[in-house]
């Protein structure tokens, strides 16, 4: 089974758990680690011969665009994280709507290939914000991965299906790749335990996360995603002074980062986003369409 492996192109500055504390008018005053970790990351990808999904965020394709053409030069897949890092939801349609089509058309000046992915900020399209999906139908994106069917104080799309499928908008089709989690039955009652990667990578014993992507793979015949930031393997980057749950959930266990990746990259099997949506369309499955009344 094939898994998709992607890596969100931000800064450590530009996260929404520092939202609060960063002055975005501001970021170009903080020293930019975006580049030497991204490229660190490719190299572990090179030494495990595999390829991911790179989901770049427009701010740092208009100032590294070296960078971008890198990724795509080593046979990676480009896709697109908005422009500036800001929730969805926040947003509203129409300057969600420039930020996506500024984002797409930059990373694809830069390219010089199509954009075909989305994903939002810290998986920002949630039951406000479902207008998002009809946007990005619109902007000409043919994939999205930006559902996670939990609850969070941030995002979330609780009740969602939890694998690849189709979305159905009035304006078309969009393939949807939601973030992967594992079904536990705890007193009777199921709980999803968030196993797609990010802060749940460094949480939580890779022995788990690698069992629960098995078992996705080998119980429900389905694949997972595992999702990552540059900054994650970066644990010498500059402290920003936030409050503790803020720096809990950046700075817990980033020494641990690389690591767990090394592990699991050395015993799934890992591909980009695309390549998972073609396995399963070839393999005759194709995409279920999304239960009626879930994106309305």
């Amino acid at each position: 089974m094939l898994n998709a492996l992607t890596v969100d192109v931000e800064d450590y500055f530009q996260v929404s758990a520092f939202e609060r504390y960063v002055d975005r008018e501001k970021w170009d005053e903080y020293p930019l680690r975006v580049e030497a970790n991204t490229r660190r990351v490719l190299e572990l990808f090179d030494s495990f011969g595999v390829k991911g999904t790179f989901f770049v965020l427009g701010w740092v394709a208009k100032r590294c665009p070296a960078l971008v053409r890198e990724i795509g030069a080593r046979g990676h897949e480009i896709a697109c994280h908005g422009y500036g890092h800001q929730l969805v939801y926040r947003l509203g349609k129409e300057k969600f709507r420039e930020d996506v089509r500024g984002a797409k058309a930059l990373l694809e000046d830069v390219t010089g290939n199509r954009v075909a992915g989305y994903r939002a900020p810290s998986y920002s399209i949630t039951r406000q914000s479902l207008w998002a999906l009809d946007v990005l139908v619109e902007e000409g994106f043919e994939f999205d991965s930006s559902i996670f069917p939990v609850y969070h104080d941030i995002y979330g799309l609780p009740g969602a299906p939890r694998f690849p499928h189709l979305i159905r908008r009035a304006g078309g089709v969009i393939r949807e790749f939601p973030l992967s989690t594992y079904p536990l039955r705890v007193a009777g009652h199921q709980y999803l335990l968030p196993v797609a990667g990010g802060g749940y990578l460094r949480l939580f014993p890779v022995s788990l996360l690698w069992r629960c992507i098995e078992s996705i793979n080998e119980r429900e015949g389905e694949p997972a995603v595992l999702y990552f930031h540059p900054w994650e393997m970066d644990p010498g980057q500059p402290r920003i002074r936030a409050g503790l749950k803020s720096r809990f959930r950046h700075y817990l266990n980033l020494d641990k980062t690389e690591g767990k990746l090394r592990t699991l990259l050395s015993g799934v099997r890992f591909g980009t986003m695309s390549e998972v949506f073609a396995a399963m369309v070839g393999s005759g499955e194709g995409l279920p369409g999304a239960p009626g009344g879930v994106y309305s």
